[in-house]
């Protein structure tokens, strides 16, 4: 049974965090991997720049820092700074690795417009 209280803290936790694909998440795992760390998590942020005046960073990361939101995908921990939560609400992380595209592609809804490289956004 759920009360009231931890369904309201399950559904704001759900409503901050990022979605990672199997098919990141399996090249995230990878990279780690070939790291040979068991310590590193995938971190999303944003920070101002780019020609659309915020730009997306992910790098691999092994702190956690005040307020982060941690998502486990599969074994494949993803980490949001509190700054950055509210501008990646519901986006979602893939990887295409295709002859037109390849790396780590991100579908931001909160992204009212984006540049043509897409790494930043407004």
């Amino acid at each position: 049974m759920t009360t009231p209280a931890q369904t309201d803290s399950t559904e704001a936790k759900a409503s901050t965090a990022v979605v990672l694909t199997d098919v990141a998440a399996q090249k995230v795992k990878a990279l780690i991997e070939q790291e040979g760390r068991d310590d590193l998590r995938l971190r999303v942020a944003v920070q101002p720049g780019g020609c659309s005046g915020l730009r997306y960073q992910l790098f691999f990361d092994e702190r956690s820092l005040d307020g982060d939101i941690v998502t486990d995908f599969g074994g494949v921990e993803v980490v949001v700074d509190r700054m950055s939560a509210p501008y990646l609400t519901g986006a979602t992380i893939d990887f295409a690795d295709r002859i037109d595209a390849q790396g780590f592609t991100i579908d931001n809804p909160n992204a009212g417009s984006s540049c043509a490289c897409g790494d930043s956004f407004s």
